[in-house]
């Protein structure tokens, strides 16, 4: 695992935009595993802006995102495949055809073989984006979830329930099962990224990062990958034990990001 200790949540999300960056550049084709949430706007928006500036296209590359709401269409509001709609697929040159998100409308018994047919139909994912929850959550795999998992619906955590409870009005449904890739997709990617910022994230970062591999931290399987990149903020990491040897990697990262 690479761990990245940015100054801001801006420069967050401008290496983690550099990851996607070289990946396009190189695999114009490629297959983009993306997510939703705060962090993940950030990151959006610097991809847009590089996109408006003629540095990237998005044209032969196809996505699959994360998670949905089960219960949700995909014009609610609330629903992810609307927020992916709004703050990223509108504003590039993707085809939405080739944007791939859960239907949380579909049958739950076959949703997440039909997702999971997808993605092997795709060559698999090249690159997936994270965000992590306050309780260690990767998509929508809580706590206790099988770090083999694949694409399924589970029930939602009282944790986040609450955290997500802000985007939903005081009368309004929010539902409490979402359909999420499992762990073990996650970790068949060929690249995780992961993104936090603001100190709510520090205890998690810390399980994930110098913890033991557990299912009480579901982000921690990510020390099973390959080829995983977490990139925090001071905030997010500031209970990392090894804080000065994670700034030394993000000072060679910004090295051979200057090559480029």
């Amino acid at each position: 695992m690479q761990v990245i200790i940015a100054d801001s949540a801006q420069e967050v999300a401008r290496l983690g935009a550099d990851q996607l960056s070289r990946l396009l550049r190189t695999t114009p084709e490629a297959v983009l595993g993306l997510a939703t949430g705060n962090t993940p706007i950030a990151l959006y928006e610097e991809l847009i802006r590089r996109y408006r500036q003629g540095e990237l296209s998005f044209a032969r590359a196809q996505s699959f995102n994360l998670d949905e709401y089960v219960g949700l269409a995909p014009e609610h509001p609330q629903s992810y495949r609307y927020f992916m709609n709004r703050y990223l697929f509108s504003q590039i040159d993707i085809p939405l055809a080739r944007t791939w998100v859960p239907d949380g409308m579909a049958d739950p018994a076959s949703a997440g073989e039909v997702y999971e047919s997808l993605i092997e139909a795709a060559g698999g994912i090249d690159l997936q984006v994270l965000g992590i929850g306050r309780n260690g959550h990767i998509g929508f795999n809580e706590p206790s979830s099988s770090l083999g998992s694949r694409t399924r619906i589970k029930t939602l955590a009282p944790q986040t329930l609450a955290d997500n409870s802000r985007f939903f009005a005081v009368d309004e449904f929010q539902p409490s099962l979402a359909i999420t890739m499992g762990i073990g997709t996650i970790l068949r990617s060929r690249k995780a990224l992961l993104l936090a910022t603001g100190d709510a994230k520090a205890d998690a970062v810390h399980a994930m990062v110098e913890g033991p591999v557990t299912a009480s931290c579901p982000a921690s399987a990510l020390q099973l990958h390959p080829c995983a990149v977490v990139i925090v903020d001071r905030a997010a990491g500031a209970r990392l034990q090894h804080g000065e040897y994670y700034q030394r990697v993000r000072q060679q990262t910004d090295q051979l990001s200057s090559r480029d």
